[in-house]
């Protein structure tokens, strides 16, 4: 049986010093975002949970980590999180879900997708309101137009 690589994502509470991510490096390859505020890695392991339960065993200690992810989408388009919640949070989470009877890690899955909705829903009626205002002093024509010419630019490219 051959054991893959996974690809991991890190989210830091904070960016890390030279010396910080030197000495998290020495205990698993890692290449950080232009801030130092992501890390990217990969993790022998035989599924992405348990890469990303070694990933947090071995950098864990060495880094403010908030949140490691997959960084591929699985075959059902699903990331998967690892957090790492205090004590108290956690406690809270798997009462709630006790009461709700689910278990905390379909609780926290159901919360996600809420939350997500709702964002999506806002954003929609935003970008929906943005419009109508753009639309009551313009042709709809032009503000199409414009809309293209924001879509092809190309940031640092010369314009025509």
């Amino acid at each position: 049986m051959t054991v893959a690589h996974h690809a991991l994502e890190v989210t830091l509470t904070r960016p890390l010093t030279p010396a910080e991510l030197h000495h998290a490096a020495q205990a698993l390859p890692l290449a950080a975002n232009h801030d130092a505020t992501r890390l990217m890695t990969l993790v022998r392991a035989k599924s992405p949970g348990r890469a990303a339960h070694r990933l947090r065993y071995r950098v864990g200690p060495r880094l403010p980590v908030d949140v490691i992810t997959t960084h591929y989408p699985d075959t059902d388009g699903q990331i998967l999180l690892n957090i790492a919640f205090p004590p108290a949070v956690h406690a809270a989470i798997s009462d709630t879900a006790h009461r709700t009877g689910q278990p905390p890690e379909l609780f926290i899955r159901h919360a996600i997708h809420r939350a997500l909705d709702r964002h999506a829903g806002a954003e929609a009626a935003r970008l929906d309101q943005a419009i109508q205002h753009l639309l009551t002093g313009t042709v709809p024509a032009h503000l199409l137009s414009a809309v293209g010419r924001a879509l092809t630019h190309i940031p640092g490219a010369p314009q025509p």
